[in-house]
């Protein structure tokens, strides 16, 4: 089957492993999301995945409690490593084989992150599972995806979310908002539209790396965009 990219970076946050949950991980949501995944590696697309920790623990919500700023970030990387093991885990059990890399050394439970080994895996086809961020505090887990996405030369960076693509407002609070098909990276960050943190977009708009914003819960969404069908929202230079 013919799709538009051979390799993507996949950008999951945590939130989006709770399904209706109000915390940690709901085994039916990840076997759902897994099998979305799994459709798209049958394709022979080459999949590199970077999760995100807030379901189990965010770094910004510790500081706001008085907790150390670069402390919470590193429990947040770590609550990341928890998903990303339980994301392997899931795709183990729905027969799609995959590795976990962590930028912080923790070789016992997950293999640190080696790009050329990543890369390697990707070509092998396995679905590599970038954990723990960037390894530093301070910077988000979308800043971590468009590193990976650049170093691993994905050809566009998938953010998966709640909505179905950038809206001109919050569609949930505005029933007059309008879906963009496509907008600038310098649209998006002069217009606050929220599609990743300015550092983030900022890398991908100087790499090149084009973004797309779907929902992860629409069925067959991730699909349609590989196959580079009219889904979500296309950032680009």
């Amino acid at each position: 089957m013919k799709t538009a990219y051979k390799r993507i970076l996949l950008k999951l946050s945590g939130e989006a492993l709770m399904g209706e949950n109000a915390y940690g991980i709901n085994r039916d949501t990840i076997a759902r999301i897994v099998a979305e995944i799994g459709a798209v590696a049958a394709m022979g697309v080459e999949i590199g995945v970077v999760i995100g920790g807030g379901n189990i623990f965010r770094g910004l919500a510790g500081t706001a409690t008085g907790m150390d700023r670069a402390t919470a970030d590193y429990m947040g990387m770590l609550a990341t490593v928890m998903n990303a093991m339980a994301l392997q885990d899931a795709m183990r059990q729905a027969g799609v084989n995959s590795r976990v890399q962590s930028a912080l050394n923790i070789e016992q439970v997950v293999e640190p992150y080696i790009r050329g080994k990543a890369i390697r895996y990707l070509e092998e086809g396995k679905v590599v599972i970038f954990a723990a961020g960037t390894g530093n505090p301070f910077f988000t887990t979308d800043t971590a995806a468009a590193l990976r996405g650049s170093e691993i030369g994905a050809e566009i960076v998938l953010k998966a979310t709640k909505v179905d693509g950038v809206y001109s407002a919050d569609p949930m609070k505005d029933k007059g908002a309008t879906r963009y098909a496509s907008i600038s990276f310098d649209e998006a960050i002069n217009r606050n539209l929220k599609v990743m943190d300015a550092t983030a977009l900022a890398l991908c708009r100087d790499q090149n790396l084009p973004i797309n914003v779907f929902s992860i819960f629409k069925p067959g969404a991730l699909k349609r965009v590989v196959q580079g069908e009219d889904e979500g929202t296309m950032v680009h230079c």
